[in-house]
């Protein structure tokens, strides 16, 4: 344990423990939730269902950040990134870790009551995959799919919450929209995570860490902008059966000329090792883009 760790007030690692010092990770999984909650509202949800829907993916991304971090609690000290992680330092206990990622989970539960059946069961159905993400890295080739995958039960969850509970039961609640955008959502996840797994190529080959990263190798930079182009062409296809209007069409115009930009960084020989950090953190700002584009694109 550093010095700086030990004289850390333990609320103070808490919060670290849950990410809430670096608010990226957290709102870039509240992007895709706030994406399906307005398009399935045509851009007026009620208030108190966005509330829900807000505090319940800060909730569940507190509680997959501990998971993860105590399932890596010994490979963290040993990843330059991540070895000042609260766990990975020895700031905090596994039972502090356990008990907090426990009061996460409760708080999505009892946020999960407020939504209807279906809903509460796609958010039941997405918590073993949360909690067995982390495992995913040490045996599956392409963890970054099974992220995207939980990344995508926040599209199912939003949308079901808004169509499933005022729609008689014979009607089909989850259009082709939704799966549209389920499937952006799940292209995009994979990749941004994976522009953020190339910062640690490195450490994970010499750990035996598994990540897309690693798997795509020398054809990586390709394989996020063949991503960014599903990611495109399936809001482009929610856009056209939505019928959205032109404002969405130029925030989308925006967003592909800002992955064209990334993936013609990534496809330079000599990157700066921060960058891949920042060209992660700039995704944020491209989902709240679309999030705009999505709203006022329901204006009629």
């Amino acid at each position: 344990m550093s010095s700086s760790d030990s004289a850390q007030p333990i609320w103070l690692s808490i919060l670290r423990l849950l990410r809430w010092d670096k608010p990226a990770g957290r709102l870039i999984l509240m992007v895709p939730a706030l994406w399906a909650v307005f398009l399935a509202a045509r851009g007026t949800p009620p208030p108190l269902l966005v509330g829900v829907i807000i505090l319940g993916t800060l909730a569940t991304s507190a509680a997959g950040c501990v998971v993860n971090d105590l399932w890596d609690r010994n490979i963290d000290p040993k990843v330059k990134r991540t070895r000042d992680r609260p766990l990975a330092a020895r700031a905090l206990s596994i039972w502090v870790g356990l008990g907090v990622a426990i009061a996460s989970f409760i708080c999505a539960w009892i946020l999960s009551l407020y939504l209807n059946l279906l809903t509460f069961w796609l958010c039941v159905a997405a918590v073993p995959i949360i909690v067995l993400y982390p495992l995913a890295k040490r045996v599956f080739p392409l963890p970054q799919l099974v992220l995207a995958i939980a990344w995508g039960f926040a599209v199912l969850i939003s949308w079901s919450a808004v169509s499933c509970g005022s729609i008689p039961a014979a009607t089909p609640c989850l259009g082709t929209s939704t799966w549209f955008l389920w499937g952006a959502t799940v292209l995009w996840t994979l990749g941004f995570d994976t522009v953020y797994a190339m910062s640690d190529r490195e450490d994970d080959r010499r750990l035996g860490v598994n990540s897309s990263a690693l798997f795509f190798d020398k054809y990586v930079s390709h394989a996020v902008g063949i991503f960014y182009a599903g990611t495109a062409i399936l809001l482009a296809a929610v856009g056209s059966s939505m019928a959205l209007n032109g404002f969405y069409w130029f925030t989308l115009a925006i967003a592909i000329g800002l992955w064209i930009w990334q993936y013609y960084r990534l496809c330079q020989k000599i990157i700066p090792h921060a960058a891949y950090g920042q060209l992660f953190r700039q995704n944020v700002w491209i989902g709240f883009i679309l999030l705009g584009g999505m709203i006022v694109g329901n204006w009629h």
